[in-house]
């Protein structure tokens, strides 16, 4: 892979004129630690919604996690699930109902039940974010061409990242130079069968950012990570959303022993962003520590 982005990366927005984006970004340094709230504020307003990217923004979130989903018209929109039950009062594939349909549905808050809130658009998602917060997007790696097209339209493209799972060898074949022109993250799931081989592979591409995934701790490879990307401008990234993604260090533990979760992630192994369902109590927490800008 070209190094593109490590010119920019981690100070992605370098050439942002919002100066409240910009300190984000520069938050991204090896002192200090951002926040991701994973699916917008979901306990508090509704899953992937505009509503709940507002919440970030007002509370002081520094990037704000949404899924990318296509409806049978083509258009992208904020949906996690293939189909429509679990977060709105609707049913059916998100593939089997136009735009016009989905938009009909409300969708549900963090109890479940249906709200005012309505499915938005990535498109109204990024207008709402522009300037504002950085953006990750999951779920998008099977639209990178359309999602492209959408960051460039609303000018939100230097303040996203795009991450998959599969190499980038792969979708640079799929999707051509867009590629190129979008910041992105591989997840590394880290395996019993995952070798230092494989992993400096990765780590020697220098991508900016580096979601690790483990649900055992390999402490071993993950202190290898750490210091591999030591001297570089690098970052790790950490989902601590639940045990399977984090080792066992997750939001969960971190209710009652926050430095054995969260403090755990960011000083044994060199986390400098973490995901979470709890971003109020995870911005306080690294307040109180002296970690967040």
């Amino acid at each position: 892979m070209k190094n593109f982005k490590v010119i920019l990366i981690p100070l992605l927005i370098l050439c942002f004129s919002c100066a409240q984006v910009q300190e984000k970004q520069e938050g991204v340094s090896k002192s200090k630690v951002l926040v991701a709230s994973h699916r917008g504020d979901w306990r508090n307003y509704a899953d992937n919604s505009v509503e709940g990217i507002e919440s970030c923004i007002r509370m002081g979130v520094d990037i704000v996690e949404i899924d990318v989903s296509k409806t049978k018209d083509g258009q992208l929109i904020l949906m996690h699930d293939n189909t429509v039950e679990r977060t709105t009062n609707g049913k059916g594939l998100v593939s089997d109902l136009t735009l016009a349909e989905i938009k009909e549905l409300s969708l549900r808050n963090g109890l479940g039940r249906p709200s005012e809130f309505k499915v938005p658009t990535l498109e109204e998602a990024m207008l709402v974010a522009k300037g504002r917060i950085i953006v990750n997007l999951d779920k998008a790696d099977k639209y990178f061409d359309d999602v492209y097209q959408i960051l460039l339209k609303s000018g939100t493209l230097e303040q996203t990242i795009i991450k998959s799972d599969k190499p980038y060898s792969e979708l640079k074949e799929k999707y051509g130079e867009n590629m190129d022109k979008m910041t992105f993250m591989p997840v590394v799931k880290l395996k019993q069968e995952t070798t230092i081989t494989h992993l400096d592979s990765l780590l020697d591409n220098k991508y900016p950012y580096y979601e690790i995934v483990f649900e055992k701790e390999d402490k071993e490879k993950l202190l290898h990570i750490k210091e591999k990307l030591k001297d570089t401008s690098s970052v790790i990234w950490i989902n601590s959303l639940w045990p399977s993604l984090c080792g066992g260090h997750s939001d969960d533990r971190a209710l009652k022993d926050p430095d054995a979760a969260w403090g755990y992630l960011i000083d044994t192994l060199g986390t400098r962003i973490l995901q979470t369902d709890r971003p109020a109590l995870m911005l306080e927490y690294l307040k109180n520590k002296g970690l967040h800008k």
